[in-house]
């Protein structure tokens, strides 16, 4: 019997997908607007174009935004002044407006990384395991830090320690890197239930229909005799090897969910018509990644929404005794969380209003696998 099992695999993007790299990127420093596309600068090729001596002239084009070096005929995707080329623009394009920087490779290419992967997946997993497991909401059970809060839960489902813990079972690799030709300027907001949204997201996303190529293993000596002797023995074998059944059925109560909460949101009519559409597939499995997952995508979500006293209580502020998760005016009893992420589609009205209209939510792919024999 082989120690592993490996499975060739690809994830096929269905809205695009931000995964940050923590930087902001700044107009006119980090990147220039033109021709209805966004330029990601190389500000140090701007510089060494410059050509000048002198260094008081140097010291002062240093500190000028290398956006305004550059005159309209620069804006070539073949020149040395940029890094590659976004379609679309932010809809803001103030003085000192930003955009979330995509996460990418030294090369500026984009990739999926096993560990965002991964993560989404241990969610699914944990999900599952509190049913399999007859556990229950017990404040009692909580870690007063609110960072590590459910870490007994987490230990009693995967394992006491990292040397036992399940997923060190499943090693989901990087993909491979695809173009910078598929990134996309996103337009994000975060929507209310009234229909309202709060203050504009601008986000290099990587674009719907992307593929990406990657490797999985399932390393089976971990629940072996081997491992038992060594004690390094864990339970868990037949959820890893269910992976895909189990993914889709925490998917499945998610879309029930999304599908309820965006039911009669004003405004939000094409979300809540690609969640109707959005079905769980015949071979491989849904799942959402990256920002804009929401609280629910990050913790037990439906299984803590069983006992409304107990969510109640973690949700109140600190000072109430909770941890406080939830923020605003939230009075006990209203839905949580109350907004979702969504990627919007901005637009001029002829009288020159900008209208915006939500239109996807983001980071939903489809994901297959197959054993390498």
């Amino acid at each position: 019997m082989a120690d592993y099992i490996l499975y060739r695999a690809k994830a096929t993007l269905l809205t695009p997908l931000h995964i940050g790299s923590g930087r902001d990127l700044l107009l006119s420093y980090d990147y220039a607007i033109h021709g209805g596309r966004t330029w990601r600068l190389n500000e140090d090729a701007i510089l060494e174009a410059q050509n000048v001596d002198d260094p008081a002239v140097l010291n002062r084009l240093m500190q000028t935004p290398p956006a305004q070096l550059l005159k309209p005929g620069d804006f070539r995707e073949d020149s040395p002044f940029f890094r590659y080329v976004i379609r679309g623009v932010p809809r803001s394009q103030a003085e000192g407006a930003q955009l979330r920087e995509q996460w990418k490779d030294p090369y500026d290419r984009p990739y999926l990384p096993g560990t965002s992967l991964k993560g989404a997946l241990r969610t699914a997993l944990a999900w599952h395991a509190w049913e399999a497991l007859g556990l229950r909401p017990e404040r009692a059970r909580l870690n007063p830090n609110p960072r590590f809060a459910a870490q007994e839960y987490e230990r009693g489902i995967f394992g006491p320690d990292p040397n036992h813990d399940l997923l060190r079972a499943l090693h989901v690799g990087d993909s491979d890197p695809v173009g910078a030709d598929r990134l996309i300027l996103v337009n994000a907001r975060v929507l209310h239930r009234s229909g309202q949204m709060a203050s504009p997201i601008e986000l290099e996303a990587i674009a719907p229909e992307t593929v990406f190529s990657f490797t999985v293993k399932l390393d089976l000596a971990l629940f072996s005799e081997w491992a038992q002797r060594h004690r390094l023995k864990m339970r868990g074998e037949d959820w890893l090897r269910a992976l895909p059944a189990i993914v889709n059925r925490h998917t499945a109560q998610r879309l029930k969910e999304e599908r309820a909460w965006f039911n009669g949101v004003p405004g939000a009519e094409r979300v809540l018509e690609f969640y109707r559409e959005l079905g769980i597939p015949t071979h491989g499995f849904l799942l959402q990644v990256g920002w804009g997952t929401g609280w629910d995508d990050k913790t037990f979500g439906s299984r803590l929404r069983a006992d409304p006293n107990f969510l109640e209580g973690i949700l109140r502020s600190p000072k109430a005794g909770g941890y406080g998760i939830a923020r605003g005016r939230r009075q006990p009893g209203d839905p949580f969380p109350k907004s979702r992420r969504v990627v919007v589609q901005v637009q001029r009205a002829p009288d020159g209003r900008t209208l915006e209209r939500p239109v996807v939510p983001l980071g939903w792919m489809w994901v297959e696998w197959e054993e390498v024999r």
